[in-house]
């Protein structure tokens, strides 16, 4: 019985050390967001209003795409410590995935108002990471290889499911976001804030083939030619439609291009 209690202790003891680095790692990645003085330190700060600085939009975009990779490489590592039957890292690194899960869908929550449909995302992963958590801990307890064995293809299965919705969540997120850059171009008689947005779209473009794609979908490339066919913003031509170019590097924005 007394083994018991000390073997629950130090278990716990551990799991809270790896929540304490990931809370740490969390406030470390979120601080150059902060733009709002009255703001609490640590949460990610998403402004829709054009007077939030010119680079808060991107800014935004940039740390949901630092604090995916932290999350993604985690997952990563589950899964090849799950092949090579390794219950006590699978352990950790499911508890650090979860606590990196939870801290950014609760900031994000709280700081924009997200869609249905990524709510029902959202619900779900965080179900399933705390699952995966409880599952990885109940096999820390045990030898028996069948029990093992079948827990293995649960985890996989789960763990499967955890990669899928996070990623479609954060593409989501990702989406909500450019689309205040977008908005921005569209709203806006102000040159200054235009070719600000232009910017941030342009630079966004240089992040890889998986930005351009949402770029495109939420329908930058009209919104750019919308500039172009408009006198008054003549100096912004050039700007525009090299950013349309960058755009066109994807099959979707070839396709918003021929429309």
């Amino acid at each position: 019985m007394q083994t018991l209690q000390v073997d629950s202790v130090q278990r716990w003891m551990e799991d809270l050390r790896h929540m304490t680095e990931v809370e740490c790692m969390c406030v470390l990645q979120a601080k150059p967001i902060g733009v709002d003085e009255d703001s609490h330190q640590g949460e990610l700060i998403v402004t829709s209003g054009i007077t939030a600085g010119d680079h808060v939009a991107r800014n935004n975009l940039q740390t949901l795409l630092r604090r995916a990779l932290v999350v993604s490489t985690e997952l990563g590592k589950m899964f090849q410590r799950l092949e090579k039957g390794r219950w006590q890292r699978v352990h950790s690194t499911a508890v650090r995935a979860n606590c990196h899960v939870r801290s950014l869908v609760l900031e994000y929550s709280a700081a924009r108002s997200t869609p249905p449909e990524m709510q029902k995302y959202e619900k779900s992963l965080l179900e399933k990471c705390m699952e995966l958590t409880n599952i990885t801990e109940r096999c820390l307890h045990t030898d028996n290889e069948f029990f093992l064995k079948s827990m293995r293809e649960a985890i996989h299965e789960i763990l499967t499911d955890v990669s899928d919705s996070f990623s479609n969540m954060i593409d989501m997120a990702l989406a909500n976001e450019i689309r205040v850059l977008i908005k921005q171009i569209e709203s806006s008689d102000c040159v200054q804030t235009i070719g600000s947005a232009i910017s941030n779209l342009l630079s966004l473009t240089q992040d890889g083939p998986q930005l351009c794609s949402i770029i495109a979908k939420e329908g930058a490339v009209v919104a750019l030619f919308k500039i172009c066919r408009q006198d008054r913003f003549r100096d912004l031509y050039a700007h525009a439609l090299r950013t349309v170019a960058s755009i066109c590097c994807v099959e979707e924005g070839i396709n918003q291009l021929d429309k």
